[in-house]
């Protein structure tokens, strides 16, 4: 049967308050997911990570068809029936910005989310530059959040933190700039920093967001290049079955990926399962996913036919 890296609950809705002109969300199928937040199906998410956990599933990433924190409570309501399954790995992914501003996400949310399990944050980034990351995701306003405080503050609720930094052409786009990114993250004491080039899926809804991919797309020379660099001064740590790998660079741990998943990027190993806050679940951010009985057959039938 296939097993699952990772479960990936789908926090509110599709409001954001960054304007990423990348946004994955926006060239995918809403899914179900509107602007306002329903209210998760907590019943059907419990099931869900009982079937998880039996296909050894050990990670679970809290992340939004918009940006999570907006809803600090709905991160609360999973954090707490997550809890009972003991996942190794707990995080949350989010361009960082309601809790640098200190407004939505407040420090009781971090100590709260702490308590029930929360471990690690990530924060997307495209560099180490702050006017070069309020350009992507702030245009809107004249300064970008203070990153390297943002990471001391979640350092100080005991969260580790992880750097993930989108490679578009013309930003991190060269051996060189990783190195000052990787400075950057060392400087900082953060715990991961993963690069992943940008990218696009098969089809999207939304052609202004493709065509910004398709002219900010990292050629293959750059990914060589960024590759051969990490291979030369990094020690492997893990090879990831879908291409790509974790390194230690000086202490540093950089782990090079891709973006998106597709179901079948390996046979053996479903990458993630995606948790709509309906209730259903896919295993592809294309796909509109089905009620875990239907899933769980289907994946039966998988198996049988091969």
């Amino acid at each position: 049967s296939k097993n699952f890296r990772l479960l990936t609950p789908i926090v509110g809705g599709l409001a954001c308050n960054a304007r990423c002109p990348f946004c994955i969300a926006g060239m995918t199928p809403e899914n179900g997911v509107t602007g306002k937040a329903q209210a998760p199906d907590l019943s059907a998410f419990a099931k869900v990570c009982v079937f998880a956990k039996a296909n050894q599933c050990d990670s679970l990433l809290l992340t939004s068809k918009g940006e999570p924190t907006l809803w600090p409570e709905q991160v609360l309501q999973y954090l707490k029936i997550q809890r009972a399954f003991d996942f190794k790995s707990v995080e949350l992914q989010t361009n960082g910005i309601p809790i640098a501003d200190r407004k939505i996400v407040t420090s009781q949310h971090l100590r709260q989310w702490r308590e029930y399990g929360l471990k690690l944050i990530a924060i997307s980034v495209v560099h180490y530059d702050a006017e070069r990351n309020r350009q992507t995701y702030l245009p809107h306003r004249q300064a970008y959040i203070d990153l390297p405080e943002l990471i001391a503050h979640l350092h100080s609720f005991g969260y580790a933190v992880r750097l993930a930094v989108v490679m578009l052409r013309g930003e991190i786009d060269s051996s060189a700039e990783l190195q000052k990114m990787i400075a950057f993250a060392r400087l900082h004491r953060v715990e991961q920093l993963t690069i992943r080039p940008v990218n696009k899926p098969d089809s999207s809804r939304n052609d202004e967001i493709t065509t910004f991919v398709a002219d900010n797309y990292l050629p293959g020379s750059a990914k060589t290049e960024i590759q051969a660099y990490l291979e030369s001064v990094g020690t492997v740590i893990e090879k990831l079955p879908w291409g790509g790998g974790v390194y230690d660079v000086d202490g540093q741990n950089v782990c090079l990926t891709n973006s998106l998943t597709r179901a079948d990027d390996d046979e053996d190993v479903g990458r993630q399962l995606i948790f709509l806050p309906d209730g259903r679940v896919s295993d592809d951010w294309q796909k509109e996913g089905v009620f875990l009985d239907a899933f769980v057959q289907a994946q039966n039938c998988q198996n049988s036919n091969q």
